[in-house]
Order: structure tokens, then sequence, then C-alpha cells
């Protein structure tokens, strides 16, 4: 349980450190390669076993690792397209409503427990994370040219998850969680680096020190989100299709109530009800394991 409620935490800080950014003007793509540095040097402080970095490409979860970390940038880069073309909410829709197919692996692969309370709760939990996202009126829009990039972001967030889910299963020991995280997000830093080289030969780089602070602040709440959501895999408390449903539509609930409280959002009727579900599908996912 308290890995649990410190990755729905962990990941509702980034979402008030990017809220922080937009406040500040940081440059997104700048810090992001930052906090993968500051992520992996976390990994690395935590990581506690007798595997040297010399013996890290043996293990069998390395080669992953650098996929998932390619990944990352290449999800981010889609997030932003996306957000240009279509809007905040799409990207917010996609991105949480992706929590749909590390649900189905676990049901489907894992062959999990699946009795009514818990339908019922995934389905509250995903109309609720849908409610919650929706910050228009006239709900979201997008035209078919441009459907491609919500699609790519959906199915790129949803297979992140469930790879994470797979390959601490079966391929990362106990005490190698903070360096399997740690190489993670080494790959997305290195990848990173080389976009800003990129930018810097076009002459489009501009180095901002406030650009240092947001990525440090990002990198400590990446990387615990990471670990502490393995470790809520790991337990037993709920199944991994429960323990996603309960993280993606907590931190939703959570993140708005702050978005609120912090940033003087306002509401619309919808975002309510979706609050409102979310609570009771926790509820009902919770109530489901005993």
């Amino acid at each position: 349980m308290t890995a649990l409620l410190l990755s729905i935490l962990s990941s509702t800080l980034i979402f008030v450190v990017f809220k922080l950014f937009d406040r500040f003007k940081i440059n997104t793509l700048h810090a992001i390669v930052v906090n993968y540095f500051i992520a992996f040097s976390c990994g690395m402080f935590f990581y506690k076993g007798d595997l040297t970095l010399a013996h890290v490409p043996e293990q069998p979860w390395f080669y992953y690792t650098l996929g998932l970390g390619a990944l990352f940038i290449i999800i981010f880069n889609l997030m932003a397209i996306t957000t240009q073309k279509s809007g905040l909410s799409v990207v917010s829709v996609a991105t949480k409503m992706s929590v749909v197919i590390p649900i189905v692996f676990g049901l489907v692969y894992y062959k999990e427990s699946l009795g009514i309370l818990k339908v019922l709760g995934i389905i509250l939990a995903l109309v609720a994370v849908y409610l919650a996202s929706i910050k228009t009126k006239d709900g979201i829009a997008i035209q078919k040219k441009n459907l491609i990039y919500p699609l790519l972001v959906f199915l790129g967030s949803g297979f992140i998850d469930t790879s994470i889910k797979y390959l601490e299963d079966t391929m990362v020991a106990e005490d190698e969680v903070a360096l399997f995280s740690a190489i993670i997000f080494s790959a997305a830093a290195i990848i990173g680096v080389l976009i800003l080289v990129g930018q810097a030969i076009r002459g489009t780089f501009r180095f901002q020190f406030k650009t240092i602070i947001g990525g440090i602040a990002l990198g400590f709440a990446n990387y615990f989100s990471i670990y502490y959501i393995i470790q809520a895999l790991r337990s037993d408390i709920l199944e991994s299709s429960g323990v996603f449903t309960v993280n993606n539509v907590a931190i939703v609930m959570l993140s708005t109530l702050l978005g609120i409280t912090f940033f003087k959002e306002k509401l619309l009727r919808k975002n309510w009800i979706g609050i409102i579900l979310a609570v009771i599908s926790i509820f009902l996912v919770a109530l489901a394991k005993w």
C-alpha cells in the first residue's frame, strides 16, 4: 500500500512541476533532458546491489531498457505534436486512457481475476479519467488527418507501462529495480542530448539556468514514480490490473484537486463528476480484492 501511495504522490508531483514549467516559461524539452540525468543519478545512488556497470549489458533486461528510454523521448515529442495540432485535452485523454492497455494485458496474460466489482471499478475509472481530463465544454475534437498522433501517444504510453510490468516480473531481480530504472533514464538522456546537439548545430538552442532547476525537480519525481510503481506491482495488495487502475485514476483525481487549490483552475461539471466516479472506482477495485 505504501509503494502505491508513493507512486501516486510522485506522479502527481510531475503534474505540479509541469504546471510550474508553464508558469515560469521553462523550456520543457531541455528540462526533460536534465530530468533524465537526475533520474539516472537517483537510480545509481539508491542501487545497493553487487552488479557493476561493466556487467550491466549482460543483463537480460538491458536492451529492453534502451528501447524504453528511446520510447520515452519519442512519446514526449508525439505529445508535443498532438498538443499543437489537437490541443492539450486530447493529449491528456490519450495518455491517461492508455491505462487500458496494461489492464487488459494483466487480465489476459496473467489471467488475473475479473469479478463484477472489478469490472465496474475499471469501467468507472476509465469514464472518470475521461471526464476529469476534458477541460472544455465542447469536449474534444480531432481532425481525421491528425488522429494518428494521439493514437500513437495512446499506444506508446500503454506499451511503456505494460513493458515495465512484464520486465519487472520476468527479468528484474528485487535488488536491481533501482539500476533497471536508472538505465532506462540513461538511454533517454543520451538520445535527449543528441536532440539538443542538433538544436545547437541549427542555432536554435538557448540555455537557461532555470531549466536546470526545473529538470532537477522533475528528475526526482520521475525516478520515484517509476521506482514505486514497480514496487507496487510487486506487492500483493492488488493484482497489476488493479494497481494500474487505482494508480492512474488517483493521479488524475489528485492532480485535478491540486489544480483547483494551487493553480486556481476552474472545473466544469463533468470534471467534478469525474472526481466522484474516481473515488467510487478506487473503492470498487479495492473492495474486489477482498
